[in-house]
């Protein structure tokens, strides 16, 4: 069931088809928080050296009174907490208190337009303010329902837009909307910062100003000024200018290496003239983001001492990507670990109605969508005018991956696999996770994440890079979040430790 491309490589995009897929739609339903702490059944040990806060974000609610949301990404944000302690377990929730979350109940009806979901004009208005309102600028939503961060040792709640919401991690309590326009020109972070062990904290955000958009990468000092400081200190390390000004690329993440920061810059796009004008069209802004196999995608690479963004710029053909494993230096090289798909189109694929189907319907869903698998890229660091042109600069051993100079500033790369033909029955795999304290920007041997034989994460699978085999834990209906390693406390090898997951089973519903 899979064709080669032109390559003669078997593309990922292509793979077996899936029959009689479980339905998920018990899933994706709005719930009632838990504010108070309930306890759980504990079944199994729990080491003992396991004590305290799980916590998860994701959306909790698709409707407020007859209006509904269209995309999993519009949900409300309700944060999760599992406290672990002395081998037991409670469990609590909230809604996050957005201004999303409380214009949208005061009046019981979507107020604020989400990713995929445009709020409808206002029917207590007349008709001749509903259609003055189709020209307003579209309000940025702060309901941060895609994951929690640090910065400066406090806890917050993210999305994409400019808006993070402090939270209390013991109850749950939003505490204060922050909003990074007012510290440092962007228009908006990633959910997905990443940490130097000083507590200097990285993120990208884009810009859009009278010179178009930017891609900028943002620094976070490690400490606080004084005890209301949130993010005061942060500063543009350097900004990088688009290939194409009015159509920059969508990206959820980025990479980070010892001394760089690595930005991948892929053909998901986002047409901003739609963009702006969606609320005119009555179109939501999901409807502005596009696929353009056409382009190469194209790494870049930004010195974290000086700010100085690469001349030499690192193409490879067409793939997307939403999370990166690990990227590191070594024999002057940058190893750039992520996991990849052959087409972008999956972020389309997560609209409620799909996920909310079932029998035929679900598994025609699942198996026109690309499988996404982990990949190495290896970047040649001190690529010179002497640095000889058509020739594989990769010279490490037992390593497949390519790259060579083709011009001045221009190295044309070829990834390597980092899993065996096996992963292929699990689905391949996505929310990747490593031992992030001791091994971010170092080589390293472990990662974990989802398998996916299904629309969401049904395994956990453990990936060993020596070998590049795999251990799974999958149980029918059972269907994982993505995996947190947590450190033993006398560890002495990389995976020393244990896996926390929250398993959800809808036919148990």
């Amino acid at each position: 069931n899979t064709k080669p491309d032109d390559n003669g490589k078997a593309k990922e995009c292509i793979t077996s088809v899936v029959k009689g897929l479980e339905t998920i739609a018990p899933l994706i339903c709005s719930v009632e928080e838990t504010p108070a702490p309930i306890s759980t059944e504990v079944q199994g040990t729990i080491p003992s050296w396991i004590n305290g806060n799980l916590l998860r974000n994701g959306p909790g609610k698709f409707e407020f009174g007859n209006t509904h949301y269209n995309h999993w990404f519009d949900g409300m944000a309700m944060l999760h907490k599992f406290k672990i302690d002395k081998g037991q377990v409670t469990y609590m929730s909230r809604f996050l208190h957005s201004d999303a979350y409380k214009k949208n109940s005061e009046r019981d009806r979507i107020m604020i337009s989400e990713f995929g979901t445009l709020a409808m004009p206002d029917p207590c208005k007349n008709f001749f303010q509903r259609f003055l309102s189709r020209f307003e600028m579209m309000e940025p939503t702060d309901n941060a329902s895609v994951s929690f961060v640090k910065y400066k040792g406090d806890y917050y709640v993210s999305t994409e837009t400019n808006f993070m919401h402090k939270v209390n991690p013991e109850n749950l309590e939003t505490l204060e909307k922050v909003d990074w326009s007012k510290f440092i020109a962007v228009n908006g972070a990633t959910a997905h910062p990443h940490c130097d062990p000083d507590g200097t904290t990285y993120n990208m955000g884009n810009s859009y100003g009278s010179k178009g958009a930017l891609y900028n990468i943002i620094r976070v000092p490690p400490e606080k000024t004084d005890a209301k400081d949130t993010l005061q200190g942060a500063n543009i390390l350097c900004s990088i200018v688009p290939t194409h000004k009015s159509h920059p690329s969508y990206y959820h993440s980025f990479a980070m290496s010892e001394n760089y920061v690595v930005f991948i810059e892929q053909p998901i796009k986002m047409d901003l003239l739609k963009i702006v004008t969606c609320k005119l069209r009555g179109k939501a802004l999901s409807e502005g983001i596009y696929w353009d196999p056409k382009q190469e995608t194209v790494f870049h690479l930004v010195d974290k001492c000086t700010g100085k963004v690469s001349s030499v710029k690192y193409h490879t053909k067409a793939f997307s990507t939403f999370h990166q494993i690990n990227a590191f230096e070594e024999d002057g090289f940058l190893m750039l670990d992520m996991c990849c798909a052959d087409d972008g189109q999956a972020i389309n694929n997560y609209i409620i109605q799909n996920l909310r189907k079932s029998g035929d319907a679900l598994d025609e869903v699942y198996n026109t969508m690309c499988r996404i698998f982990p990949r190495r890229f290896v970047l040649p660091l001190h690529v010179t005018n002497e640095t000889p042109t058509d020739q594989n600069l990769n010279t490490r051993p037992s390593s497949k991956a390519t790259c060579v100079k083709i011009s001045k500033d221009k190295v044309f790369c070829q990834h390597e696999d980092l899993y065996g033909e096996d992963l292929h029955e699990y689905g391949g795999l996505e929310f990747p996770q490593i031992n992030y304290g001791r091994y971010n920007t170092q080589p390293y041997r472990y990662f974990y994440g989802c398998g996916f034989r299904h629309l969401v994460g049904d395994s956990l699978l453990k990936m060993d890079l020596k070998d590049k085999t795999l251990k799974v834990w999958y149980r029918k209906g059972c269907f994982p979040s993505e995996p947190v390693f947590v450190l033993s406390p006398d560890a002495v090898e990389e995976d020393d430790g244990v896996i926390l997951s929250v398993v959800l089973t809808p036919s148990q519903v």
